[in-house]
């Protein structure tokens, strides 16, 4: 094994941040880099695998690339095509089908045309067509109608959904969360709007494996970081041995610091996955259950990645719960009230003594990322370490 002192940056995580930072360094400044990955695969949530029936399959379910910013685009197309794909996701409504997040479409299946014809045309006068409306401004339209369509949503789509997925009410979520599921003022059934967007043509895995294929990076899987380093009075120490170059950490600062102040609170995720002697379980590739079941949604994989495949499929059923922290569990989701942030905060400010730190992503900086923010963060950390 090599000594510590042969490599100019560690990075711990091989997720989509850690690969990337890993790959920039490596290329862009010539930096030897090595990469601690506790798990035995790499790309983090984006990992996805060849299940035991041959269906290519999402380990952290279901993830779906978009974005509008073309650097993302460009860079991460260096390492992969891509599959046309656009996610549309429906919501079983009692039984009843309608395309989420809601929209006008949603709107005249859920109420008979005259109605339905009447509320559009209000939507489009306050909103504009095409715009995007946060359910909790809707419902403080004074409008009798408007009130009554924002209750509907409110209660049939967003309400208990919320709560099973973050065990909080809505009002107790932080808005950026919230705003994540709009009301869209259009007929379009898309789930995202984003220019660029779609599934790596031969997996996420391939396109993780392209990027970290550099003469300057070694990767070590099976590798907890939090049992290998030591911060220590401004120091960095790694595995009992000073550490003096960059650290890129992309874990959970909580576990960073041992827990010091008390756990950082997120929700997980129990994924259930089932194989079915049937070419085709669900109309779309993602179904939520946002009035009933204990599950979320089910996402069928097939819809997603265009797999070929008659009589099988495979679904996986997503059950939300509060994250214990065991070595079993995945700390999915941050709970971002003001007291988690507060909290996490103070763990923030412990990394100020250790100026060769750098945090980035959903764990380490604590906040709910897409893939493509999360790209674009880490393309701009590399350009100012680079200055």
């Amino acid at each position: 094994m090599k000594k510590i002192e042969m490599y100019d940056c560690l990075v711990v995580g091989c997720g989509m941040a850690g690969t990337v930072i890993a790959r920039e360094l490596a290329e862009r400044a010539g930096k030897k880099v090595l990469i601690l990955e506790k798990h035995d695969y790499i790309g983090g949530n984006a990992c996805d695998f060849m299940d035991e029936n041959g269906i290519l399959v999402h380990r952290y379910g279901p993830h779906i690339f978009h974005t509008n910013c073309k650097r993302v685009f460009d860079y991460l197309s260096r390492f992969t095509q891509w599959r046309n794909y656009s996610h549309e996701v429906v919501g079983n409504i009692y039984g009843q089908l309608l395309p989420i997040p809601f929209n006008l479409n949603s709107l005249h299946l859920a109420f008979e045309p005259s109605k339905a014809g009447r509320i559009e045309q209000k939507l489009i006068d306050i909103y504009g067509f095409g715009s995007k409306v946060p359910i909790l401004d809707l419902r403080r339209q004074p409008d009798a109608e408007l009130a009554q369509i924002a209750d509907f949503i409110y209660d049939n789509i967003f309400r208990y959904y919320t709560q099973k997925q973050w065990g909080l009410a809505p009002d107790e979520i932080d808005s950026l969360v919230t705003a994540r599921v709009p009301v869209f003022i259009s007929y379009d059934n898309r789930y995202f709007q984003d220019t660029y967007q779609g599934i790596p043509a031969q997996s996420y895995t391939s396109l993780f494996e392209r990027m970290l294929n550099h003469p300057n990076i070694e990767l070590r899987l099976n590798s907890d970081a939090h049992k290998l380093l030591r911060l220590e009075s401004g120091k960095i120490f790694f595995d009992g041995c000073p550490f003096n170059g960059t650290v890129l950490y992309s874990g959970a600062t909580d576990e960073l610091f041992n827990c010091r102040y008390g756990r950082l609170p997120y929700r997980t995720l129990d994924f259930v996955f089932e194989t079915l002697n049937t070419t085709w379980y669900q109309s779309k590739g993602t179904v939520n259950y946002p009035v009933d079941q204990e599950y979320t949604r089910i996402t069928e994989f097939k819809h997603l990645t265009g797999q070929a495949l008659d009589g099988r499929t495979t679904i996986v059923k997503e059950y939300p719960r509060a994250y214990m922290g065991t070595d079993s569990e995945t700390p999915y989701y941050p709970i971002q009230t003001l007291e988690n942030l507060t909290l996490y905060e103070r763990y923030r400010k412990l990394t100020d003594e250790f100026p060769q730190l750098h945090l980035m992503g959903r764990l380490a900086e604590y906040k709910y990322y897409n893939m493509d923010a999360i790209v674009k963060k880490v393309l701009e950390l590399v350009d100012v370490l680079l200055l």
